[in-house]
């Protein structure tokens, strides 16, 4: 029951609720007047998100430098294109459309563009920047809790790698979630949605430390996820519903839920980043694949920390009946739990686990190694 030490900051300013995009522009106008735009591969637009936030730039007073096209599993390659339309232009202010995918982008943008530095090289930790231009959020997906942290995730596919980096300079100034810019999100991508948040939860939950509150309010934060999933899924504009989910999503990775502890253990996403660089899986559907099999792995290790979890998730203090009912309820929102669920074949369990071996997937509380690894493969085939 161990409380850690810590230092908690988060300086980004929330707007959520219905509407609240209202004030975009006066918000953006006090940051600057050239504005990078920045958003995905095209549902912003036909679903009119894109008009309304450009309204609002061009009524404040904006200049707009648009640079769309980021993909799901987003490139290192497109934020060095934007960095250098953005220094041609002078940039003053990014303001990123979408989803996780997105605003990760947007954060290397934002320091990318005042630091004189390839922006993989701060992916590496290389580099540190001295400064970043103001970003500001709005959400489209419901998911990573980006909108609410200082982390961004891309992948280089030259080097075979994808990774994260932490800096506080990564805070966006504000955000703006709006529960409407989600109802269009497709029933497959809801659900890989609601998985990421359940598994940000879950790597907070295995990290270093174990304080009681948090853990209280990490399991209230997935309980609820696991409420309203079906509900959402069987009701897809119901705004409550969405609501309620973008929420959960943003406190499941906003810092809270680390309070206490020395980190997260982040092994399983590091496992879901191996699937999807090598295949372009959706996130989320790497970690509902990923997660019943490290909690196997660890079933004999940290027996008392998984029976904790199915006692306040399944109401079972049986390590194998958790792992059962965690596995069943990724299977009841359609979200895979094996990797021949997500049309890869059995054959390529090798290069799978080579991958996973090359770029030696562990945790930063639980270690793998490369006999843990075959486990993981194994058991996620």
């Amino acid at each position: 029951m161990s409380i850690e030490n810590f230092i908690a900051y988060n300086p980004v300013r929330l707007h959520f609720g219905k509407g609240v995009t209202d004030t975009l522009g006066e918000t953006v106008r006090q940051y600057g007047k050239k504005v990078l735009l920045v958003y995905g591969k095209g549902s912003v637009k036909k679903y009119g998100y894109y008009d309304r936030v450009a309204r609002q730039l061009k009524d404040a007073g904006a200049e707009i430098i648009e640079f769309g096209g980021i993909k799901p599993n987003p490139l290192v390659d497109d934020v060095r294109k934007a960095v250098a339309l953005g220094k041609k232009k002078q940039a003053e202010v990014v303001v990123a459309l979408g989803g996780g995918s997105v605003i990760d982008s947007a954060k290397i943008m934002s320091i990318g563009l005042v630091n004189d530095v390839d922006p993989w090289d701060f992916m590496t930790w290389q580099a540190q920047p001295e400064k970043a231009l103001p970003l500001v959020t709005v959400l489209t997906l419901a998911a990573t809790g980006t909108e609410m942290n200082a982390a961004a995730v891309l992948q280089n596919h030259k080097t075979g790698q994808k990774r994260g980096y932490v800096n506080p300079l990564l805070f966006p100034k504000d955000s703006f979630l709006d529960p409407t810019f989600t109802i269009t999100v497709p029933k497959d991508y809801t659900a890989y949605g609601i998985v990421d948040l359940i598994a940000h939860a879950l790597e907070a939950f295995f990290g270093g430390g174990e304080p009681a509150v948090i853990d209280r309010i990490t399991l209230s934060i997935i309980r609820d996820a696991m409420v309203w999933a079906l509900p959402l899924l069987n009701d897809l504009k119901n705004e409550e519903l969405r609501a309620n989910i973008m929420l959960d999503a943003t406190l499941a990775l906003n810092g809270m839920t680390s309070y206490g502890k020395t980190g997260g253990d982040w092994g399983v996403h590091a496992v879901g980043h191996e699937l999807s660089l090598l295949y372009d899986m959706p996130h989320g559907a790497t970690l509902s694949i990923a997660y019943p099999a490290w909690l196997r792995l660890q079933s004999e290790r940290i027996p008392e920390r998984i029976r904790k979890l199915g006692e306040g998730l399944f109401g079972t203090s049986d390590p194998a009946q958790t792992i059962e009912k965690m596995e069943a309820f990724f299977t009841s929102i359609g979200s895979p739990v094996r990797i021949t669920e997500a049309g890869i074949k059995a054959s390529k369990k090798e290069e799978i686990l080579q991958q996973m071996n090359k770029n030696q997937v562990s945790g930063m509380v639980h270690s793998l190694n490369d006999e843990d690894r075959k486990r993981l493969v194994e058991w996620m085939m």
